[in-house]
């Protein structure tokens, strides 16, 4: 199948709008069309419906949408495997949520990782934690880092760092009993940090704002009014700037970070390096 159908396809999917799917892609909307045309011929089914002002998908095109995302994803992982150049002898890829990219002391780690492994490639991943133990098992990934510690047998497991999240708020001096007139905004990190979340009587009720990455959420807050909890390496340049408060007396929850592997990964011994170079979260302040 060609690629470039799949890529026509998922940009169509994106816009819902030929024209401009073709301006994105620098192609004219006749060759987007006959693109569709050809894929819709190819699997036999129609993949949108199309009604003027109204493109969307069919139930057939739903159901391709995560099957063209994952061979376009593959197609590049394979693209880049095979056209690694002298220099390198392979090519690791680490895949993690957003949120967790999005922690000081991650970019050094990798820094460090390479100085280690001068002859390695490296590819950096934003996998939704739903499905980086299937990433893992497929070998989409070699690495992961992730909130939760999945127990699947045959995967190594690495504690590599702990930090705490704490409940912040726009407002200051704010205390337990404001919460119940504060909007709360909610992070999706872990099953863990959910469960101790769920605990909290007073956070129990609908997000205003609900997401998996800390800086979206962070930079919410700080244009509106609210609170949430959030990872202290993260929002700690806000609360010293003060655009952001502790709430008094809230309780503070202990998480952890963990490296994760496939120790039937083919790559083992490279990864087993990589599991032992120093990791250190920073928590960032203003001078």
């Amino acid at each position: 199948m060609d690629t470039e159908l799949l890529r026509t396809f998922l940009e169509v999917g994106k816009t819902r709008h030929f024209g401009r799917a073709a301006e994105s892609l620098y192609l004219t909307q006749s060759a987007v069309s006959f693109r569709i045309r050809q894929l819709e011929s190819q699997l036999g089914s129609p993949l949108f419906s199309r009604q003027r002002g109204n493109v969307h998908l069919t139930p057939a095109g739903e159901r391709l949408l995560p099957y063209a995302e994952s061979i376009l994803q593959t197609w590049g992982r394979a693209r880049q495997d095979v056209l690694l150049s002298d220099n390198y002898m392979e090519q690791i890829s680490i895949g993690a949520s957003s949120s967790v990219w999005e922690l000081s002391g991650i970019s050094d780690w990798i820094n460090d990782s390479h100085n280690s492994l001068p002859e390695v490639a490296f590819r950096m991943e934003s996998v939704s934690r739903q499905d980086i133990v299937r990433a893992l098992l497929e070998k989409s990934i070699d690495m992961a880092l992730l909130g939760d510690p999945p127990k699947v047998e045959g995967f190594n497991l690495k504690q590599v760092a702990s930090f705490e999240f704490k409940l912040v708020s726009t407002q200051s001096n704010s205390t337990f009993s404001d919460l119940p007139s504060i909007p709360l905004a909610y992070l999706d990190w872990s099953t863990r940090f959910s469960i101790e979340h769920a605990r909290i009587v007073e956070l129990q009720k609908t997000p205003i704002m609900h997401a998996s990455s800390s800086n979206v959420i962070m930079k919410y807050l700080i244009a509106n009014t609210g609170m949430a909890y959030l990872p202290e390496p993260v929002v700690s340049k806000s609360l010293d700037k003060e655009q952001l408060f502790i709430v008094e007396g809230a309780p503070i929850m202990e998480q952890s970070l963990y490296l994760c592997w496939n120790e039937n990964n083919e790559k083992i011994d490279y990864i087993n390096q990589l599991s032992d170079v120093p990791f250190e979260l920073r928590t960032l302040t203003y001078d």
